[in-house]
């Protein structure tokens, strides 16, 4: 065997050039539809009404510059440096191999979660063709446990919204003495539906979640502003925003509160999560990112704002509707939260409230869908070539 045999079989195949976004705008709005969506418009309106309102927006913003920001860089910067995937772009130092295995767990555990809300805002969108929204008005099932805003005494009742909320999507029961019985064929079916949007999302990478990200990245916002007309101009909303914005001093020095305001920055951006690296990984190696993420970062914290005058509109307008002064009490906080206070928004619409109950249900169904695909984004441990 010959020597210039031996050299050509020693050789290694070319490998193929790895995936790139298309250009620039869809690495920029990719980023845009993984950090703005369900962190913003679903979790920051909660968590702010759980720890006093005004007083958790302070330390959010703190976090959102002294830690978000800068370990948004660092992620990114990470992805774009090495290429690769959350699990091999730690192969520069291999005793954080561990981090990144973790934050692909943590990933995992996430998108069960985000499946199970995107199905309740599939239900939804599905109720909102009907030739009423059926959360407009008060049902007979319902009793004398709801008020329309317009019965005189209305004191200790919840609106419309919260009891279809609570009985008809959840089917909540005060105990389970008769056991939990079947689950609610409705909602298995939503939930297998958003699967298989998940599944349609990703089946081609980022040739296909790329071309979504325009509209993701944009349609979110048409819907929230529209919101906001609507939820500043209801009676009492003013009420409500200046009990969002109005911090109570004390509650500052409670631990808990920061607690809360640094892991909603964590959530809200998606940082630490792996999602970053991956997205980066796709850039060009020269790209300057500085920008980009501070429009970002920007759009992010702005959202939660405007989501957060929303929720807090909508509950000051309840407040005045059921005589309570303490807006903090006028519904029961938790995750439900957004989806009382959005529907109750739309509801107050005099003109064809399904036209914007449609688009506002599959806009959480959109940041749902894209959150989970852009957590289970392609190449997790390295470079797969391009198609």
């Amino acid at each position: 065997m010959t020597q210039l045999e031996i050299s050509k079989k020693s050789e290694k195949p070319a490998e193929k050039p790895a995936e790139q976004w298309g250009n620039g705008l869809e690495f920029l709005f990719s980023c845009i539809s993984l950090s703005v969506g369900l962190g913003n418009i679903w979790r920051f309106p909660y968590i702010a009404f759980q720890n006093g309102g005004g007083t958790f927006v302070i330390p959010y913003l703190i976090a959102l510059l002294v830690i978000g920001r800068p370990v948004y860089y660092l992620e990114i910067s990470l992805g774009q440096f090495t290429g690769r995937g959350v699990v091999k772009a730690f192969d520069m130092a291999p005793l954080l191999k561990g981090v990144a295995l973790g934050q692909v767990l943590a990933t995992a555990a996430s998108i069960t979660y985000y499946s199970s809300i995107m199905a309740l805002t599939l239900r939804f969108w599905l109720a909102s063709f009907g030739s009423e929204l059926p959360w407009s008005r008060c049902w007979e099932s319902w009793g004398t446990d709801c008020h329309d805003g317009n019965a005189q005494n209305s004191s200790g009742k919840m609106s419309p919204a919260q009891l279809y909320f609570e009985r008809e999507i959840l089917h909540e029961v005060p105990n389970i003495d008769n056991g939990l019985s079947l689950p609610n064929w409705q909602l298995v079916a939503c939930l297998a539906i958003a699967w298989l949007v998940i599944g349609g999302v990703l089946i081609r990478g980022i040739k296909s979640s790329g071309k979504a990200a325009y509209f993701l990245g944009v349609f979110p916002y048409v819907v929230l502003l529209i919101l906001l007309l609507r939820a500043v101009t209801l009676p009492g909303a003013i009420d409500g925003i200046i009990y969002f914005f109005k911090p109570q001093w004390r509650e500052l020095l409670n631990p808990l509160v920061w607690y809360a305001a640094v892991t909603q920055v964590f959530f809200s951006l998606a940082i630490c999560f792996g999602t970053l690296i991956t997205y980066a990984s796709y850039n060009n190696f020269n790209r300057n990112v500085y920008n980009d993420i501070v429009i970002i970062t920007t759009m992010d914290s702005c959202s939660s704002i405007i989501a957060g005058c929303i929720t807090f509109g909508i509950l000051g307008n309840l407040a005045r509707e059921t005589g309570n002064p303490d807006i903090g009490s006028v519904v029961k906080g938790g995750a439900g939260l957004a989806f009382i206070s959005y529907p109750e928004a739309i509801a107050k619409f005099e003109y064809v409230p399904q036209a914007l109950a449609a688009p506002w249900a599959w806009d959480h169904a959109s940041c749902a869908s894209f959150g989970i695909n852009s957590d289970y984004a392609p190449r997790p441990f390295g470079n797969w070539p391009a198609a």
